[in-house]
């Protein structure tokens, strides 16, 4: 028989430590399990070069809502941003930025250069999506709606979305339900005439989603991604003034604080169950933990597919987690850099750096190389962002030296030809990135020191992502709210009793860091009441 726990939960990055701290806080016995050497999740550096450390999947560390930051009292300097000038910037050519100033009036300066027009219509734009973020930020705090409405809780829950919603008032809550489901291609067509400058918002509502601006949704997408962003910030939400991890490392402590113990290097094979309620889980060791809860951060389709025996769920449930869109297209190349790019043209493209710099000047630049994505071809010109994470923490690197992380889309999962994403795949995709780079910053390869690439298959073996997907599953329309992951799944919990999702699978989904372990754990709490 092997230790008894009153909950068990799977994964100790940001979802996992916050869920573990909210059960340990109400007096549970809490153990949180990761198959890692480490805590952090996703946020977990990797040495990629001697010296060289970086997170290589979360540049934006996402939005902490409130209720998690007091609830847990996670405050101090480390929870702190910064945020910089230069939120994001376009390379128009090896002679032109395109910076997108956080400061409004500033970006109107920019913009003038290229459309008058535009500059006089950008500070309503980010107006506009600010408010309608602003509901999206009161909506992930709160439950999935549940619309079926069967008890008061429920309905109370359902009650409190709708006051969200008119709250925006009769002009905002069409805009609201206009955007949601529009191509952010439309959008962005609608506001501006300059082409920079549409492909900068488009580029927005493309994140980790396998499809181009012009596909439905993807407006939804922009805005999911500018939840608790700054005034004047089309991307981005700063960066923790003392280094990537920094939440985790503060609700790893606030865990520790309420008695919750941590396990890393400890791999969960399976999943026990009996009479239809678990009973804890097995490791891959062979040793038995148990407990009345399980609660799993893994996506989805590895939790209930991997870790649960099929016969404890009914068919019908299967083929829905079978189905739900994983779609990794995102690949990371790791540069470990002498020196970083100096002056291109009259710009400084270390302060561009310091942001987000995007080598996708066009619209249909990048509709075109996602259109690649479809046939499992990788795009001949890639759409790839440019951020150095060492002007932020210089420590991540030997003293002089950086480190440029690009996030390369459209890569596929799985390619046309069959074969696998093995090494020499690996460096024939790196060096088509650092062809494009080098067009757009000359010079960019002669301060290269060592490289590193992850594909989408790279990522699902290093963090056990299905598909390689970041986002663990697509946020599609019919992927988010009370339909992530699947309308049997929204509210947590599963049909086996005592066990519950919660990761970036489940509501309100990535980019909230916290937000769905706080969620699930607080269900578990009432239902245990």
């Amino acid at each position: 028989m092997g230790l008894t726990y009153d909950a068990i939960v799977i994964g100790a990055g940001a979802n996992g430590l916050v869920a573990a701290a909210t059960l340990g806080r109400s007096g549970m016995r809490v153990l949180v399990v990761e198959a890692g050497g480490s805590t952090a999740g996703q946020a977990r550096l990797h040495e990629f070069a001697p010296g060289f450390r970086v997170p290589p999947l979360r540049p934006d560390p996402g939005w902490l809502p409130p209720p998690i930051r007091s609830a847990l009292g996670l405050e101090g300097p480390g929870l702190e941003r910064d945020h910089p000038e230069f939120p994001l910037t376009v390379a128009l050519g090896p002679d032109e930025l395109f910076p997108l100033p956080r400061d409004p009036a500033a970006a109107m300066e920019v913009i003038r250069r290229h459309s008058p027009a535009d500059a006089e219509r950008w500070p309503d734009f980010m107006t506009r999506l600010r408010s309608l973020a602003g509901f999206l930020e009161s909506l992930y705090q709160l439950p999935p709606p549940d619309v079926s409405a069967r008890s008061l809780q429920d309905a109370w829950a359902l009650f409190r979305t709708y006051r969200a919603f008119r709250r925006l008032g009769r002009r905002g809550m069409a805009e609201l339900l206009r955007t949601i489901p529009m191509p952010v291609a439309q959008l962005a067509e609608e506001w501006f005439e300059a082409g920079p400058l549409r492909a900068a918002v488009a580029a927005g509502g493309v994140l980790d989603y396998r499809l181009g601006p012009r596909a439905g949704g993807t407006a939804f997408i922009l805005l999911h991604h500018l939840v608790g962003a700054p005034p004047g910030t089309i991307r981005g939400r700063g960066t923790w003034r003392t280094g990537p991890n920094a939440f985790t490392e503060a609700a790893g402590e606030v865990a520790r604080r309420w008695s919750v113990s941590v396990r890393t290097g400890d791999a969960v094979a399976r999943i026990l169950v009996r009479d239809h309620a678990v009973r804890g889980v097995v490791l891959e060791t062979g040793e038995e933990l148990h407990a009345r809860y399980v609660l799993s951060t893994l996506d989805p389709a590895r939790t209930l597919l991997g870790l649960v025996d099929p016969a404890w769920l009914d068919a019908e449930l299967l083929h829905a987690v079978r189905n739900i869109r994983f779609r990794g297209c995102t690949a990371v190349v790791l540069y470990a850099m002498d020196a970083l790019p100096g002056k291109v043209g009259a710009d400084d493209a270390s302060a561009a750096l310091a942001g987000v710099l995007s080598l996708t000047p066009d619209m249909d630049a990048l509709e075109r190389a996602a259109d690649a994505v479809k046939y499992g071809e990788v795009p001949a010109r890639p759409h790839i962002e440019l951020t150095a994470p060492t002007l932020h923490w210089p420590w991540l690197a030997p003293e002089g030296k950086h480190i440029v992380t690009a996030r390369v889309q459209y890569v596929p999962y799985r390619r046309r030809d069959g074969r696998p994403w093995d090494a020499a795949a690996g460096d024939a995709l790196a060096d088509a990135v650092g062809d494009v780079i080098e067009g757009f910053l000359p010079g960019f390869s002669n301060r290269v020191l060592a490289r590193a690439t992850l594909t989408p298959a790279d990522i699902e073996r290093r963090y056990g992502l299905t598909e390689g997907a970041i986002s663990h599953g697509e946020l599609a329309l019919d992927q988010i709210l009370f339909m992530r992951p699947v309308p049997a799944l929204s509210r947590y919990v599963t049909p086996i009793d005592g066990l519950y999702l919660c990761g970036a699978g489940t509501h309100p989904g990535p980019g909230v860091p916290g937000g769905p372990g706080w969620l699930a754990a607080r269900r578990l709490l009432a239902d245990r009441r």
